[in-house]
């Protein structure tokens, strides 16, 4: 990581992790869902595999919240699980947790996360932010996408995940966040670990894209 007296934290942190950052959201998987080319089905364990990321991310979160590093990025209006609940529900029915089940590269990506929740609180900054701001940004496609292919009631149940009802101009809030980030309460070499860290976020989430597309194949 190049780093300048001048140059804020969040931009680093986002010029670092570009690269992983496109490989994630230029995954076959996701662009074969995006193009409408697979089914409701593919969607549904998608939004499983999620659920399981984010409960580790959250069931965490209540520890961290009095914690110097992590603390000021535990906040309520972005939390997602009971929302994930809500859609999963409508996606399989009132009995999903019965056979909601994790990938491989979902399990490891989980425990990732509730490691560095339970022993690393910079770390769990990293995957906080690789996860929260995206859906704040490039999730809101995703909905759109899945109301246009599916017929999910815009902004209703079964897209509920992307919409940040307690979050009302999403641009300022993001600019609050990186500012946040630019205050974050570490040094250049725990920044650098950090940045790291965003950058195996994004490969876990590749990972997690890359075992999808291999259950629904296009040929499917």
């Amino acid at each position: 990581m190049t780093t300048t007296a001048t140059t804020p934290f969040s931009t680093l942190i986002r010029t670092a992790s570009h690269e992983q950052h496109t490989e994630a959201e230029t995954s076959t998987f996701m662009g074969d869902l995006l193009g409408g080319r697979l089914g409701v089905a593919a969607y549904a364990r998608y939004t499983e595999q999620l659920w399981f990321v984010y409960r580790a991310l959250e069931e965490g979160a209540a520890a961290l919240a009095q914690d110097p590093v992590a603390g000021p990025f535990i906040r309520a209006e972005l939390m997602r699980t009971a929302e994930l609940e809500r859609d999963l529900a409508h996606l399989r029915g009132a009995g999903w947790r019965r056979a909601a089940a994790p990938l491989p590269a979902t399990a490891a990506y989980a425990e990732r996360v509730a490691e560095c929740a339970r022993s690393w609180p910079a770390g769990y900054v990293a995957h906080h932010y690789t996860r929260y701001l995206g859906d704040l940004s490039g999730g809101q496609i995703i909905r759109d996408r899945a109301e246009r292919t599916w017929g999910f009631a815009r902004k209703g149940d079964g897209v509920r995940f992307y919409v940040f009802e307690q979050i009302p101009n999403p641009a300022a809030f993001k600019r609050s966040y990186r500012e946040l980030l630019d205050a974050v309460r570490a040094d250049d070499l725990e920044k650098q670990r950090i940045v790291d860290e965003c950058k195996r976020a994004f490969a876990l989430n590749t990972a997690v894209f890359r075992e999808l597309g291999e259950e629904f194949p296009l040929s499917a």
